[in-house]
């Protein structure tokens, strides 16, 4: 576990001292005058310095929590006026979900983006236009879907959990199993309020601010805050039926998915996981079943054997539930999966997104919430995925933006979800985990297999070079332009405040 700076005392009583010019600022506008001094706070800087990883604790100096986009322009503004002679950094942080510390500034400010959630979501749904949100980037994913269904409408991408931020997972990218339909949640998003590292509130579109616009989706928050942010809607369905099929051949498993998100009519949410089956095994944390589901998947005759999973959702409406019905058995019946283990219901769909919620739930009652996750995200080019099960087992995307992926039309996110309890006080699982992280990424290097990490992590400058490849100038261009001191997001390690950006 990663520790404070020795000299982090020190730290928070000047930046305190620094913070006092700050605490009765007047914007650029005469009539707009705000105090700052109650929206600072320093009672909650060892929870600003955990994160769902819980591997690094590196507290800020100070807990900012702005009351409005202004407050937030006001406060990064007035750091980056400071100029060299402070060391104050800027970390925005949503739901602490990173994994390595990337929404900690150690001895800086950490700006809760869930103090502006409370800013109205508008719902705008003109006939003959495309229906979208106008949402807080603190906001809750789970709480812009409520909104959205009092109108009939959606987000059409999601991720698998949604008690994150609109802003938190816009910056990283927001991939789920919708993905293959609609691209990631930065593919789906209209137009972006952005707070620089200059201190400047701009909005920013395709057509208004395009590079900003581009730089921050996907950005890591290099580039900018995002306050807020207008989302694509779509109708949204009423019920889905849920279906998870068995594979024991990983060749026809990946095939079958590669077939499925190519067709034309096809399932609406397609994802795939990879287990080693045990008794109950199909009652597993993404998804409930049946009562009886885990007694058979008990009576397999697969012990200790590698299963590989593929989970397939169809969205409907209760008066087309014949015709969906039919498309489904017509779409199974062309999979080449294990025949008995066809494991189906039907849910609302908001339970079906909400999924994941309820089992995260039941591992915070346990204390298993509480622990370190060191997980590993990889995008891997389909043309070697096969290659990297061997070992490690036993297109819709804008170039534009910031997020990095391999350079083929279809590829896999594979990700390890380790959680990493002590053993016996100890911590040798988190060793482990951390050892064949580092086994499947030394071999991606030694076998050529081009993986990109998503929520990437990488602790010095040539690392990040390389993942960034040639599209590195890019973003050293695009930090030079929107936070040229170097202001926001140290905890993604990729620029140092103070050193050169070139």
């Amino acid at each position: 576990m990663k520790t404070p700076p020795p000299f982090f005392s020190l730290l928070k009583l000047a930046t305190a001292l620094l913070l006092g010019s700050l605490a009765m600022h007047t914007t650029d506008s005469d009539d707009v005058t705000f105090s700052l001094r109650d929206s600072l706070t320093f009672h909650d800087l060892l929870d600003a310095g955990r994160d769902f990883g819980h591997r690094y604790r590196l507290p800020p100096a100070a807990v900012f929590h702005p009351k409005s986009p202004s407050d937030v322009a006001a406060a990064v503004g007035h750091i980056f006026r400071m100029g060299r002679r402070s060391e104050l950094t800027v970390a925005a942080r949503g739901r602490g979900h990173s994994l390595h510390g990337q929404a900690q500034a150690p001895g800086g400010i950490v700006i809760q983006m869930g103090s502006l959630k409370s800013t109205l979501t508008r719902v705008h749904a003109g006939a003959g236009k495309v229906p979208y949100a106008d949402v807080a980037g603190g906001e809750l994913w789970i709480n812009l879907l409520r909104e959205t269904l009092k109108h009939g409408l959606a987000p059409r991408s999601w991720t698998d959990y949604l008690h994150l931020t609109v802003g938190g997972t816009l910056s990283n990218a927001g991939v789920s199993g919708q993905a293959f339909r609609h691209g990631p949640q930065i593919s789906n998003v209209r137009q972006l309020e952005v707070v620089t590292g200059r201190g400047e509130l701009l909005n920013c579109s395709e057509k208004e601010n395009p590079d900003l616009f581009h730089a921050a989706l996907g950005g890591l928050g290099q580039f900018g805050i995002i306050t807020r942010a207008q989302i694509v809607l779509e109708p949204a369905p009423k019920m889905v039926r849920w279906i998870r099929v068995l594979y024991e051949d990983f060749a026809a498993f990946t095939e079958d998915q590669e077939m499925l998100i190519s067709a034309e009519k096809t399932f609406d949410y397609v994802e795939g996981f990879v287990m080693v089956n045990r008794t109950g095994i199909l009652n597993n944390w993404r998804s409930s079943f049946y009562p009886q589901d885990p007694l058979r998947a008990a009576q397999f005759d697969y012990d200790g054997k590698t299963l590989f999973c593929l989970e397939m959702a169809k969205n409907f409406n209760p008066t087309a539930a014949q015709l969906a019905h039919q498309e489904v058995e017509e779409l199974l019946s062309r999979l080449r999966h294990v025949r008995s283990t066809v494991f189906q219901t039907e849910v609302t769909y908001v339970e079906f997104l909400d999924r994941v919620h309820a089992s995260a739930e039941k591992l915070r009652s346990k204390g298993l919430w509480e622990v370190p996750h060191p997980w590993l995200n990889l995008f891997v080019p389909a043309s070697r995925i096969v290659d990297f099960a061997g070992e490690v087992f036993g297109k819709i995307w804008d170039n534009r933006t910031s997020a990095v992926i391999p350079d083929e039309e279809i590829f896999y996110l594979v990700g390890f979800l380790h959680s990493a309890p002590p053993a016996d006080g100890g911590a040798g699982n988190l060793r482990r985990a951390l050892a064949q992280n580092e086994r499947i990424l030394s071999f991606c290097r030694s076998a050529g297999i081009k993986a990109k990490q998503y929520l990437p992590h990488y602790t010095i400058s040539s690392e990040w070079m390389t993942h960034f490849g040639l599209r590195w100038e890019t973003v050293v261009r695009r930090k030079m332009a929107y936070d040229p001191m170097a202001i926001l997001a140290p905890g993604q390690r990729i620029f140092q405040k103070g050193l050169s950006l070139s």
